[in-house]
């Protein structure tokens, strides 16, 4: 209690102190760096990882684009060659003058080399960067060479896809927040009983977002997806919190002489109640940090962290704010909108044997279209961004101009002979979707004598310690076809040397795919045991964890099975992501019923009577915070053209109703239907412990 006081005494320190904070906030997240290459997040130890690092430190190359030039003359390519080669960090350009002048016929050329990068009416060049993937300083490399380049130029590579994303990025973010506010207003202002609150909430909540954000410098960089989402679910998610103080305060406004008490008491018990509900979502965000593939560890701490901030805002900023401006907010008060439950939940209970049946008939189908789902993900990241970006178009034409879909290089140790590198070219070439191999012995094998090869050439494809080889592929990143051509490829590498490293944008995506397949079990086990064990000690039963995590795992398989049945593939980061996002966010809901259940029964109430209770008092915030989610996710997921995040949006929307049905009309239903063995295997709910008592149907309201 004596917290609660202090609260109540400095509130107006406590605004003042808030508000300085919001300075630093918001300079530190304007420092934050945003990682936008997915790539960046694959575990360290992997070879594909180790042959990056070596291609940057022993070549002095990091990023590789193409560049495809249409309907231009030989002589302004050779200008325009030149002029890229001007540009920061660009490393080297590749292209028909790096081998011969272009005084000379283009069909003197090898055919290897002149078939490479020549068709009937475009031209191809490679162009190597002296900076990693995703650096600031190559994307502002490749803005540039778009802008030399105009229109007739297309740049591919992962690259162009991470500048196309972020700028595409910053130009929604401002409006994802916009919108998940405007929506969770209007819900708030529908729902709740007041038509200022709903801003004062927003406020409150708002700058412990700011806070959020802009304690993530300490983390050095945090990705595009925490950034875009962070703001998002932050709201959502601890936006109940804000509602239970507000309805806890009016109680006690009732029950007290004063209003400083009144809050004193509502900060008192909404710090029992919310402190209790909010483990169980940390526990969520922080199944993430299990993930191998880091970005669950980046957008786990960041939530978790969100959510911890969020409670103490709702129990120091928000009744701060309430009783300074508790005049107006007490005058534009109405009445709810949501009416009093009490026949409906007689009804539901009534006929619970129909939800049975339902929960029962429900489970086949969501599962196995959850199995499939989970198998019908993808991983291509251009797959995410609209068909009219620059980089989504480049890679239309490199495909449709030169049948090149992916381009993957191989590190190969410098001591191996140039004999045993042309037979391992032979070797590769003869491996299906390989369109060709370029290498310096790929050059010299077609009967060019060494002299010929200019040293830049050769400073571009051998070092001290390696040689490098370029492999176009016909087959698209991230395809069955193109991973199975990848483990034929490094069988043959490791027959000529097993140092020899494989590595590009779909080596990289095949360990993806390997890394997150194991991830998907491991954050689905932890986020579930870890959530068992809080319920748990929450319930102080055996049963009742069994009964809640069923219920919501019921409803993240319905909601993760409906893409299948619809037609629609997932980004694969979203199942990982919201199966433990959901389960932690909503499982809150039925926490809520089930200890008024408890209360119900343990009070002397029959089970009828006790479950109808439960469902009547706790619907209302149910509804409120279900709702809320939706609201604030719903627009979000309508409105961005990034598919990663329009998928992830909407499936946290259709998550929090699915959620909320399941809670509703399944859990009271299961609740009449177990009840004799939650007594028996719940602490203070066997019958020598029960207290026979009226009925509590004056207990203070349930949460929200």
């Amino acid at each position: 209690m004596r917290f609660a006081q202090v609260v109540v005494k400095h509130r107006v320190f406590i605004l003042v102190f808030t508000f300085l904070l919001m300075v630093p906030s918001v300079l530190g997240m304007a420092a934050t760096r945003v990682n936008y290459d997915m790539l960046d997040y694959l575990p360290g130890e992997i070879d594909t990882v180790k042959g990056q690092n070596e291609l940057l430190k022993d070549f002095g190359k990091g990023a590789f684009s193409l560049i495809i030039v249409e309907d231009m003359p030989d002589k302004d390519v050779a200008d325009l060659v030149k002029k890229l080669e001007q540009v920061d960090h660009v490393d080297t350009v590749l292209w028909y003058s790096s081998f011969m002048d272009i005084s000379f016929p283009k069909q003197m050329l090898p055919d290897t080399i002149y078939n490479a990068f020549n068709t009937d009416n475009a031209t191809m060049m490679a162009v190597f960067f002296d900076s990693s993937t995703s650096a600031d300083i190559t994307m502002d490399a490749i803005r540039e060479i778009r802008a030399i380049a105009g229109k007739q130029c297309f740049v591919s590579g992962m690259s162009a896809l991470v500048t196309d994303l972020k700028d595409l990025c910053e130009r929604e973010e401002p409006i994802y927040v916009g919108l998940a506010v405007l929506f969770a207003c209007l819900a708030m202002l529908l729902l709740l009983d007041g038509w200022l609150v709903p801003f004062v909430f927003l406020l409150s909540i708002g700058m412990m977002v700011l806070l959020n954000l802009g304690s993530n410098y300490f983390l050095g960089e945090i990705s595009y997806i925490t950034k875009a989402l962070s703001a998002v679910l932050q709201l959502a998610v601890t936006m109940d919190y804000s509602i239970f103080l507000w309805h806890s305060y009016n109680e006690q406004r009732e029950l007290c002489a004063d209003r400083k008490e009144a809050m004193a008491a509502a900060i008192q018990r909404t710090l029992a109640s919310v402190v209790g509900s909010s483990i169980t979502t940390v526990a969520g965000f922080a199944a993430l940090c299990f993930m191998t593939f880091t970005l669950g560890r980046d957008l786990g701490i960041v939530m978790a962290k969100g959510v911890v901030l969020g409670v103490i805002g709702c129990v120091t900023v928000l009744p701060s704010m309430i009783l300074v401006l508790d005049k107006p907010l007490q005058k534009t008060k109405h009445r709810s909108l949501i009416p009093s439950m009490e026949k409906f939940a007689g009804k539901v209970t009534k006929v619970f044997p129909v939800f049975l049946v339902i929960f029962l008939l429900l489970i086949g189908p969501a599962l196995y279209g959850y199995d499939r789902t989970n198998n019908e993900v993808y991983y291509d990241m251009g797959q995410c961004l609209p068909e009219d970006m620059e980089y989504v178009i480049a890679n239309s034409k490199l495909s449709e101009e030169f049948h090149i879909a992916s381009t993957h290089m191989l590190l190969v140790d410098s001591n191996v002979s140039s004999q045993s590198v042309r037979s391992m070219i032979s070797e590769m070439e003869q491996v299906d979707g390989v369109k060709y191999v370029l290498g310096l012995e790929s050059v010299l094998g077609a009967g060019v004598p060494e002299e010929i090869i200019p040293e830049s050439v050769r400073e571009i494809l051998q070092s001290d310690r390696w040689k490098l080889l370029l492999i176009n592929s016909e087959y698209a990143v991230a395809s069955d076809a193109v991973n199975d051509q990848l483990d034929r490829i490094n069988a043959i590498l490791k027959k000529y040397d097993e140092t020899g490293m494989l590595i590009g944008e779909a080596p990289c995506m095949k360990d993806m795919i390997e890394t997150t397949d194991r991830d998907f079990q491991v954050v689905n086990t932890v986020s579930i045991l870890a959530i068992f064990l809080i319920i748990a000690l929450v319930e102080k039963s055996f049963s009742l964890p069994f009964i809640l995590i069923a219920v919501i795992e019921l409803a993240i398989f319905i909601n993760l099975g409906l893409p299948h049945y619809l037609g629609q593939s997932l980004p694969f980061i979203a199942p990982i992501c919201i199966s433990t996002i959901q389960l932690g966010a909503t499982v809150d809901y039925a926490i809520l019923m089930t200890t008024r259940y408890k209360t119900e029964r343990m009070i002397g109430a029959d089970k009828r009577q006790s479950v109808s209770t439960a469902l009547a008092t706790s619907i209302s915030s149910i509804i409120v915070s279900g709702m809320g989610l939706f609201a604030a996710t719903f627009g979000v997921a309508v409105y961005s053209d990034i598919d990663i995040i329009s998928s992830m949006c909407m499936l946290m929307a259709r998550g929090a109703i699915v959620s909320m049905l399941c809670v509703v009309f399944i859990l009271p239903s299961l609740l009449m239907l177990c009840d004799g063995l939650i007594c028996r295997t719940t602490f203070g709910m066997r019958p020598k412990d029960r207290t026979p008592q009226k009925t509590g149907s004056t207990l203070p309201r349930a949460r929200g």
